[in-house]
């Protein structure tokens, strides 16, 4: 289905635009608590990607700008890290009151450069960072180490929690505002500062959120953001000699290149990477539940989402139902103009990408069965980077749609007889990031949860999230959690502390290297 939208949304598209170049107008940099225009010499275009429209133009960054930005963040870090956790607790606490004022503008911001419906930021990409900032801000207060004891007899054993230091981080264009969330929020709860480099597809709402948490009165170059291509921003903040660690999410071809680099220096590397999220229904399952689970599940974010579901496998005797009812139910799904209040699903984040998913989809067809979908719109959505929700049936499991992360609006649909076998295929691909399982028999979900090699497994249900929880993956999807109080073992290193109890001088020991007992 299609909604294009009206002259109200048109509206409400231009005062966004005129909002983003007035609030950015100082360029898209933010370092020191100051905004900053890049130094490489160079013009970026953010583009409306339901529009094909340039909507804001900013200067890159370049290596110098990394430099300042890293420097602001080694001269901050020892008055924030000597904060108590009581302070980083307060602070945090203004920044999620201060996120919540901005709540719509921030909504606004992110739904102009993602092409995300309004319904998708004003309910999920908005509140989700809110309520991450205010559960950090509690977790700040629970930065413990082990209790002290004695274990040699003669010394007293305490372990001290500490920040690492200045956190390199970087971050993807799927969910620029939750991404900057997840990376900056523990770093800074655990008293370390940050640099951030957004995709320079989508910086606008890091900027909104690093200038938020100065209002907040976060202490200037506590979080800084530099705006530039991987290339030459990131890799020089990766392998950066003052940059005690590195956080990335996005493709694993990517993050190879970045633990690469981080390894040449030595550093804590986190890697939040690519995903294949397999959607496994057992012949007893809910079937209209899985079938709804289905579409939201693949179809998040236009399906631009690394734990959407991807890879559904039905147990025969559900399997051509599930076919059917899936594809009746994606093509109730409203395409349109992500300002306007009907719209269901945006488009994907530009041409480029949009044109990747389609290829997938082309070759697919010499293999497999397209049942719905599988074409970009026509008529007023034509300019923007629309795809069609997309049901695929009947591949093979070793072929490249059923392998490789399309990151698109895409579900691939597989039948399997035993579950051993379902189990078997769930786990047939590099990655581990996410699954679920779909059945009314508590002992077949829980062995599904249990031999399932991923970070997250849901049951009855598929892409939910909280923040009480960690997010982080198996294998190829790389290593280290975001959020929860889990996230803290990336951004605290642990201190062994011992205290002699004898006050002896001549320890029973140091007869090893002179005299005897």
């Amino acid at each position: 289905m299609q909604n294009p939208g009206n002259a109200d949304d048109a509206g409400t598209r231009i005062r966004t635009q005129y909002d983003v170049r007035e609030r950015l107008a100082d360029g898209a940099q933010y370092i020191g608590g100051r905004a900053a225009k890049g130094t490489s010499g160079r013009i970026h275009a953010v583009v409306d990607p339901s529009t094909g429209a340039e909507v804001y133009t900013y200067e890159l960054a370049g290596a110098e700008d990394v430099d300042r930005a890293v420097a602001a963040a080694r001269a901050a870090f020892p008055g924030w890290s000597a904060a108590t956790p009581g302070e980083r607790s307060d602070a945090l606490h203004r920044f999620a009151a201060v996120l919540a004022d901005q709540a719509e503008e921030l909504a606004r911001f992110e739904s102009l450069q993602c092409g995300k419906p309004l319904k998708l930021t004003r309910e999920f990409d908005v509140p989700g960072t809110i309520d991450n900032t205010a559960f950090f801000a509690g977790a700040a207060r629970h930065l413990q180490g082990q209790s002290a004891g004695e274990y040699s007899g003669d010394h007293t054993s305490y372990v001290r929690r500490e920040p690492i230091g200045v956190v390199g981080s970087v971050a993807p264009w799927n969910y620029p505002l939750q991404m900057a969330a997840w990376k900056i929020l523990p770093a800074i709860a655990a008293g370390n500062t940050v640099v951030l480099k957004p995709a320079e597809l989508t910086p606008l709402t890091s900027l909104l959120f690093a200038r938020a948490a100065t209002e907040a009165g976060i202490p200037d170059g506590v979080i800084n953001i530099v705006t530039g291509t991987g290339k030459e921003a990131g890799e020089h903040l990766v392998g950066h000699p003052d940059v005690a660690m590195t956080s990335f999410t996005g493709s694993t071809g990517v993050g190879k290149r970045v633990a690469e680099i981080a390894t040449a220096t030595v550093k804590r590397l986190h890697l939040e990477l690519g995903g294949k999220a397999p959607f496994v229904v057992f012949d007893d399952a809910d079937l209209e539940a899985a079938v709804h689970g289905a579409v939201a599940g693949a179809l998040i974010n236009t399906g631009q989402d690394c734990t959407a579901a991807t890879r559904a496998y039905v147990q025969r005797p559900l399997y051509e139902e599930f076919v059917a009812r899936t594809a009746a139910l994606m093509e109730t799904v409203r395409l349109g103009d992500p300002f306007a209040p009907g719209t269901d699903l945006g488009p994907l984040i530009s041409h480029v990408q949009r044109d990747r998913v389609a290829g997938f989809v082309d070759r697919a067809r010499a293999y497999a069965r397209v049942v719905t979908g599988g074409e970009a719109p026509e008529g007023d959505l034509k300019p923007g980077a629309y795809y069609r929700p997309t049901l695929v049936a009947d591949a093979p499991q070793d072929s490249e749609i059923v392998q490789s992360e399309i990151f698109g609006p895409v579900l691939v649909v597989l039948p399997f007889d035993g579950d051993d076998e379902g189990i078997r295929l769930a786990n047939d691909t590099p990655y581990g990031l996410a699954a679920s399982a779909w059945s009314r028999d508590v002992y077949r979900a829980n062995r599904a949860t249990r031999e399932i090699k991923a970070g997250c497994v849901w049951v009855n249900d598929h892409i939910p999230i909280i923040s009480e929880m960690p997010h982080g993956g198996y294998r190829a999807s790389g290593f280290g959690k975001d959020m929860s109080a889990y996230s803290f073992e990336e951004y605290t290193q642990i201190k062994h502390v011992m205290f002699d109890n004898t006050a002896v001088a001549r320890k029973d020991w140091h007869r090893t290297i002179f005299g005897d007992r």
